[in-house]
């Protein structure tokens, strides 16, 4: 069994990220620079923002943080998105989901200039993304391709179970891994209403748990010598742990782990490569790698 260290993946491409804008910036190009909107005072988004500030500075990007109060007004956050838009010096820029109840997120991804959308959330991304063409691909399902290539995990003409139908990772993984120039698989996406849930994983050569259930995949549900990646990251009470808590997979890492050929854990699979992938696409927006 490989264990998939998304940690010191993401450690050797910020790397190859900080080489390449050295080289962009000594030639007389411009530092990329990327802005992060902010709203409220969620934990996970504080956590998530700050760690993407970190993550500019290793990548030797410019780096924005725009806060506001849960108090603030729709039109005063598409106003902010309309400036970003239009500031010449931002290359891209993300909002910091969840919103507060109050704002439409839908509204304020649509408002955001596709060209700048490094999350790679507006519809323009999400639809060049499903028929192949060039664009910003959402962090999560980029760094799970990142992490087969780099561990030269075979794909084509395998059978991929994605399990999981949400907007951010199952669809586009789904699509990503039925796709020739990326996965070039055979893929059933399963979720919570899916029947023979057991014996559709049971035939899967790679299995990507997106579902949002702690340790749901279970070793009945695996076939020896499976790839299994693990999305999953649920807060699961633990008073043993500083925190009080312990991240949780969808996976039940324990008993799974020694049936697999290649499996990510959690934490320090997927997680490190998603921050990693904004650095990418924000690499991308700099260089006007997609869109001019």
């Amino acid at each position: 069994m490989t264990l998939i260290d998304g940690k010191a993946t993401a450690a050797t491409i910020k790397a190859e990220i900080k080489a390449e804008v050295e080289r962009i910036v000594a030639a007389g190009g411009k530092r990329p620079h990327l802005a992060a909107v902010l709203v409220g005072h969620d934990g996970g988004s504080e956590t998530y923002v700050r760690n993407k500030v970190l993550a500019c500075e290793a990548c030797g990007f410019r780096s924005s943080l725009i806060r506001y109060e849960d108090t603030i007004t729709e039109a005063e956050l598409l106003d902010c998105v309309k400036q970003l838009n239009e500031d010449a010096d931002v290359d891209g820029f993300i909002v910091q989901l969840p919103l507060p109840k109050h704002i439409s997120e839908q509204k304020v991804i649509e408002a955001i200039d596709y060209r700048k959308d490094v999350d790679g959330f507006h519809p323009i991304n999400v639809g060049r993304m499903a028929i192949g063409l060039p664009c910003y691909i959402s962090a999560t399902p980029k760094g799970i391709l990142e992490l087969l290539r780099r561990y030269d995990i075979e794909t084509s003409g395998k059978k991929c179970v994605v399990l999981g139908r949400s907007n951010i990772v199952g669809k586009p993984m789904a699509q990503l891994m039925m796709q020739k120039q990326y996965g070039d698989a055979t893929v059933t996406v399963c979720h919570s209403r899916s029947r023979n849930l057991r014996e559709e994983c049971l035939a899967a050569d790679i299995i990507i748990a997106a579902i949002g259930r702690p340790e749901f995949l279970t070793a009945d549900m695996v076939k020896p010598g499976a790839v299994v990646i693990d999305v999953g990251t649920t807060r699961v009470p633990d008073a043993t742990r500083p925190k009080g808590f312990r991240l949780c997979g969808d996976v039940d890492f324990a008993n799974v782990a020694s049936l697999c050929s290649h499996i990510t854990p959690v934490p320090g699979g997927v997680g490190p490569m998603t921050i990693c992938m904004l650095m990418l696409n924000t690499l991308a927006a700099g260089k006007r790698e997609y869109y001019q």
